[in-house]
């Protein structure tokens, strides 16, 4: 009777050393430990809160178009474009200027590039791990934060690339744009509906992953105290609110002319 043909007879002997996936090659630290789970959540955290940060301090800016006209070194100017240049002349004389906004804005751009990689291997990384074991009801409800933080994500990806292109490269037609004249900018473009519109679901995406993101961040730094889990949720629900609030008052603003540019109030 023949022999059964085992694993090592038709790999030529070699199974027992020979692994089912490639090893990755282990980096040096830190970058050793981005190679793991826990790792990647830590940077998502951390560039979570970078990127919460600037979408505030960024908000909070743009409460400078209700303001309108104000003097500015001895001329009249729209509030929100004083505030603009003061981005520009940041720690003039000390650096030259726009070096530090340019410097703030790399590092924003670092960022948002390793909170998406770490999103997207991570992504990776859970499918391999669940796939083979678990089930429809399980993968549902274990996975709904984390799927509707990929949607939103992406939602709001599609669409910063959209505002860049049109308050800042002005390449988006349908006004003037014009450099540096943020009021005139954003009357201009909030001034369409379907912009607006665009403006307001980009912002309800970005509220959702605010609220996913802060109540998950907790888990992902460690942070799990009775003390403290019970203000995840109030903590999440307020900043993804402000943040919501403060942006969507925005559009609503320039089409019930409550935000205006006059460039007669300019001239004195």
């Amino acid at each position: 009777m023949a022999a059964p043909t085992t694993t090592s007879a038709v790999t030529g002997g070699n199974s027992a050393s020979r692994p089912l996936r490639p090893t990755q090659r282990k980096l040096p630290f830190p970058a050793s430990l981005y190679q793991t789970a826990v790792g990647k959540k830590w940077v998502m955290a951390l560039t979570g809160l970078m990127l919460i940060g600037f979408v505030l301090v960024h908000m909070a800016g743009n409460l400078k178009l209700y303001l309108g006209v104000v003097q500015h070194q001895g001329e009249l100017i729209y509030d929100a474009d004083a505030y603009g240049e003061s981005l520009r002349e940041l720690l003039v004389p000390i650096v030259p200027r726009t070096h530090l906004l340019w410097v703030l804005r790399l590092g924003l751009i670092g960022a948002f590039v390793l909170h998406i990689h770490s999103a997207y291997s991570l992504t990776r990384m859970n499918l391999a791990t669940n796939f083979a074991y678990e089930s429809k009801r399980d993968w549902l409800a274990a996975n709904f934060a984390s799927r509707s933080m990929r949607y939103t994500g992406v939602i709001f990806l599609a669409y910063l690339i959209f505002h860049l292109a049109d308050l800042t490269w002005g390449l988006i037609p349908g006004y003037e744009w014009e450099r540096g004249e943020i009021q005139h900018n954003v009357v201009g473009s909030l001034s369409n509906p379907v912009v607006a519109i665009i403006y307001v679901v980009a912002n309800l995406a970005l509220a959702m992953h605010i609220y996913h993101g802060i109540y998950s961040m907790f888990q992902s730094l460690g942070i799990n105290n009775p003390r403290y889990n019970q203000l995840r949720r109030p903590l999440a629900i307020g900043v993804a609110t402000i943040v919501l609030v403060g942006n969507v008052s925005f559009p609503i603003a320039v089409l019930t002319n409550i935000i205006e540019y006059d460039p007669s109030l300019l001239a004195g």
